[in-house]
């Protein structure tokens, strides 16, 4: 999957993405903002295990975000199961170097659509950690709107701490 847009292509992850994925993923301000199964420090292991598990994920899922070619963030949704399966959640992190240019804005409103598109989905949703009002930004921008502040619902180094619930929504 390829898709080319102004400021970044988001695209299939392929082989040869590792070095540039640690070099970006590696990083304590990028970590403190994504789930825990997201490693810190993130080693050339960690990138090995992401692309043989990525690489061999259908239906495809997982995009990185590429700059200039090379993987500088990730962008992705996981379909849901059982009565909530026409739902998926979005996720997405950045390399600290391109964060407020736009990119990540650019990128989640391409996979949106591509998401809705491709998977008849009707919503699309997000929860980010109270303290991250740049991701937050990134989603009403790409036209999520927020639906709850779900109260001490995470725990992320060592802090009991709030998320906010972001959601799109089309007719079936």
């Amino acid at each position: 999957m390829q898709i080319p847009l102004p400021l970044c292509t988001v695209r299939s992850w392929r082989r040869g993405d590792e070095a540039s994925l640690v070099r970006h993923a590696n990083n304590r301000n990028v970590w403190i903002n994504l789930r825990d199964r997201f490693p810190h420090p993130y080693t050339s292991d960690d990138a090995a295990r992401w692309m043989a598990w990525v690489l061999a994920e259908r239906p495809e899922t997982n995009f990185a975000i590429a700059v200039g070619g090379d993987a500088v963030g990730g962008v992705g949704y996981e379909i849901q199961p059982d009565v909530l399966r026409m739902s998926a959640e979005i996720g997405f992190w950045l390399g600290e170097a391109y964060w407020g240019r736009g990119i990540m804005t650019e990128a989640v409103r391409a996979v949106t659509e591509h998401a809705l598109r491709t998977h008849q989905l009707v919503r699309l949703y997000a929860t980010v950690f109270e303290w991250n009002p740049a991701s937050m930004r990134v989603l009403e921008k790409a036209g999520y709107t927020q639906e709850a502040r779900l109260r001490r619902s995470a725990v992320k180094d060592g802090r009991v701490i709030d998320q906010v619930l972001y959601a799109i929504t089309r007719e079936p």
